[in-house]
């Protein structure tokens, strides 16, 4: 019980404790190179020429999180089919990631920023050292055609779809 209820108030705290975001609709997406959920780095330019949903959310495990992920993970054949990438970034470590996608049967990249420079980058980063839930929109040309800072975790994935479709 105790572990739960620490769980919600930090989901709460980290929700309400954003930074000013440092970049705005129209700007370029900062590349960066980070580990995925499998070891392996993965470059935000290797999608040049894609779509890319990058989600940034606080915590692996957390409630807000966990539907997040798993309304990602259940409307990833849609994006899939649009040719849209779908990346979530947190500060969690690769093996805390391995745990959520496999526990979740997550079916989408995880990427681990441990030492919060991506998440600095991009303005996410809240002042308890947790990513902020935030959605940046990329478009093929690397531009941030959407950023999304007021998200429902539960409909999220569905508001983003409709709006990555017109890309």
């Amino acid at each position: 019980m105790k572990n739960t209820f620490f769980l919600l108030l930090l989901t709460l705290l980290v929700g309400c404790s954003k930074s000013e975001l440092l970049l705005k609709e129209g700007d370029l997406a900062p590349d960066f190179t980070l580990l995925s959920d499998s070891g392996t780095p993965i470059s935000l330019s290797a999608f040049k020429g894609k779509p890319v949903v990058l989600y940034f959310y606080p915590k692996d495990f957390t409630p807000g999180c966990t539907k997040e992920a798993c309304a990602f993970r259940d409307a990833f054949s849609d994006f899939q089919r649009a040719g849209i990438e779908v990346l979530g970034v947190s500060v969690d470590d690769v093996q805390s990631h391995q745990k959520f996608k496999s526990e979740h049967q997550l079916n989408f990249t995880l990427l681990s920023d441990t030492d919060k420079k991506v998440s600095t980058s991009y303005g996410v980063l809240s002042g308890l050292g947790f990513s902020s839930r935030i959605t940046f929109l990329i478009d093929r040309e690397g531009k941030i055609k959407r950023i999304f800072k007021e998200v429902n975790p539960e409909a999220h994935a569905a508001e983003v779809l409709a709006i990555a479709k017109t890309l």
